[in-house]
């Protein structure tokens, strides 16, 4: 969720957002799917050495995100330029933002794919250890997938809303948010890496 909000906290269409939390939940189904298949064919189960790897480096990825959207803010930030035309000096408002018509969608799916190994997916391929027949399996990661889809889809419009509702009228409030998202994520993301290469003992194992 922390990943989701800091990919939809810059766009300011509900749809386009919607879109993006969809996107990543298709990603988490095609890792959870490729990964399930290979579980329930050769009866594997995933080691807690590289379970605990994978939840690493998915706090890694938040960091990144929330680091992202701090710079997003600093590059779009109006300033002053000063010019002079014929004589004359001028001063107006610029900025360096780029349209947000076009949205990166792949990086959705990108982080989505990371994300297919840790958290719930841990546990989703736990019970698919656990069952004797492929087709039942499979049906049920395709279930799980499209609950995630869903279930994200609906997560991404709901956390745009503060976002798109303070674009327009409330500039100041919309950046300050953005950067509470931003250090959020990165607070997130280094509480992770602690919490699981120290406390959970990655490093030691």
């Amino acid at each position: 969720m922390v990943a989701v909000t800091s990919m939809v906290s810059k766009h300011k269409d509900l749809k386009k957002t919607t879109l993006l939390g969809a996107i990543w939940g298709l990603g988490h189904t095609t890792t959870l799917f490729i990964v399930g298949i290979i579980v329930l064919t050769l009866k594997l189960t995933i080691p807690e050495n590289i379970a605990m790897s994978l939840e690493f480096f998915v706090g890694i990825v938040i960091i990144v995100l929330g680091l992202l959207v701090i710079k997003d803010i600093i590059v779009n930030k109006k300033h002053i330029h000063k010019h002079t035309h014929d004589g004359s000096n001028h001063i107006h408002f610029h900025s360096h933002k780029k349209s947000d018509t076009h949205i990166h969608y792949h990086k959705s799916f990108l982080v989505g794919l990371i994300h297919g190994m840790a958290g719930s997916a841990a546990l989703m391929l736990l019970v698919l250890s656990t069952i004797s027949s492929i087709p039942l399996g499979i049906v049920y990661i395709l279930v799980f997938g499209l609950g995630s889809m869903v279930g994200m889809a609906v997560v991404g419009g709901l956390i745009s809303l503060p976002f798109i509702y303070t674009s327009k009228k409330y500039t100041s409030i919309n950046t300050s948010i953005r950067y509470l998202t931003g250090i959020f994520s990165i607070a997130f993301g280094a509480f992770l890496l602690i919490k699981i290469g120290y406390i959970e003992g990655l490093f030691f194992f």
